[in-house]
């Protein structure tokens, strides 16, 4: 073999080399960032400090909250630009104005349609173990796609979302910040979202300061005659399925309830957690919704039927609409007096807790308008 045969196997066994060592070195870089990674928060971790009265805020721990991911939540919160016309928000079916719910028995969408559904509060939501009233949802993050998809409500897509939002210059540097150079993706709006709505989180009532805090003064003896009734085996029992724990309280218990609602001759109309998981029994549940500023937030029950505490009061004396899978805790409560029904409503109201700093639109959002 003369020099020059010898010199182009060794040129080209150079360049198998090479070609190698790149292979090697992009699949060690496949292992250690996977596609489809997940987006990590890297600004000022923060601590969701929760008032009197209500457990640790539970933090998913690919989520950690940060004063980035909570700033730019708390402005996509409040955006219509997530709907396909720019005119629904999260905001506008969860309104801090109506204890952050909605004061109409169904909530507008895009177009003015209508769904079947009351919006639920999202105070405190971040304490809830799945979201949405038939539960379809697990998380915080995973309850920020459902609106946004769906038709009557933002009739948008996610990735419609994502090109919105990355074509406006200052929501590209936010979600620099919050989240590091690279494309926006639904995953960093929907985590964005539940960071703020993790610090939407109310207690510290007149309440909690007398049960907790152990201030007589704090309420009325009405109310602490409602808190017996509202607990008492014998009386209401409302304490059954809305939980009252001896150091903190959620007022409810994170399970699914057919309580009555939305039953048409004995016919239930509204599927609810059967939907999720096609059992027959639990057809017609719902989640158990916690009473926490429940003045605040009414119409009330998952189709808004319900216009007022009385309303609910009499609901739940004659034990609601008899249908197969009616809750074996439902049953006439007649026997309550005038009084008891009164001092009932009258703890209800002191239920109300503080509104957390910050939850209101941000300034960029209050200029829009």
């Amino acid at each position: 073999m003369n020099s020059r045969k010898i010199l182009s196997v060794i040129f080209l066994a150079l360049v198998v080399a090479c070609a190698l060592a790149l292979y090697r070195e992009n699949n060690q870089s496949s292992a250690t960032a996977p596609a489809g990674a997940s987006a990590m928060p890297i600004g000022k971790r923060v601590e969701i400090k929760a008032p009197l009265g209500l457990p640790p805020v539970p933090i998913p721990a690919d989520n950690p909250p940060t004063a980035e991911t909570i700033a730019l939540g708390r402005r996509l919160y409040y955006d219509p630009a997530l709907s396909i016309d720019n005119t629904v928000s999260c905001a506008t079916c969860h309104s801090p104005q109506a204890g952050f719910a909605d004061p109409k028995p169904v909530s507008e969408g895009v177009g003015k349609k209508t769904g079947t559904r009351n919006s639920p509060t999202v105070f405190n939501a971040a304490y809830f173990q799945v979201q949405f009233w038939d539960g379809r949802a697990p998380s915080l993050e995973k309850q920020a796609e459902g609106p946004v998809q769906n038709p009557v409500e933002m009739a948008n897509t996610l990735a419609a979302v994502e090109q919105k939002l990355s074509a406006d210059p200052s929501y590209r540097d936010q979600f620099a910040k919050a989240f590091g150079p690279g494309p926006i993706t639904y995953e960093m709006v929907e985590k964005s979202i539940a960071s703020f709505e993790r610090t939407v989180i109310s207690a510290n009532s007149p309440f909690d300061r007398w049960k907790y805090g152990h201030e007589e003064t704090a309420v009325s003896d009405s109310v602490k005659r409602g808190f017996i009734v509202f607990t008492s085996k014998k009386k209401a029992n409302c304490a059954a399925c809305h939980l009252v724990g001896e150091k903190e309280a959620l007022f409810t218990d994170n399970k699914f309830h057919d309580i009555g609602i939305g039953v048409d001759f004995g016919q239930i109309t509204d599927p609810g957690l059967y939907a999720v998981t096609k059992k027959e029994s639990d057809r017609g549940l719902f989640r158990t919704p916690s009473l926490r500023n429940i003045a605040l937030t009414a119409p009330y029950m998952h189709d808004g039927s319900l216009k007022d505490l009385k309303q609910v009061m009499d609901f739940y004396i004659g034990a609601g609409n008899s249908n197969p899978n009616l809750d074996k805790e439902i049953h006439t409560l007649d026997f309550l007096t005038g009084q008891e029904r009164a001092d009932l409503v009258a703890f209800l109201n002191s239920l109300t807790g503080q509104i957390p700093p910050d939850s209101g639109p941000p300034a960029q959002a209050q200029a829009q308008k």
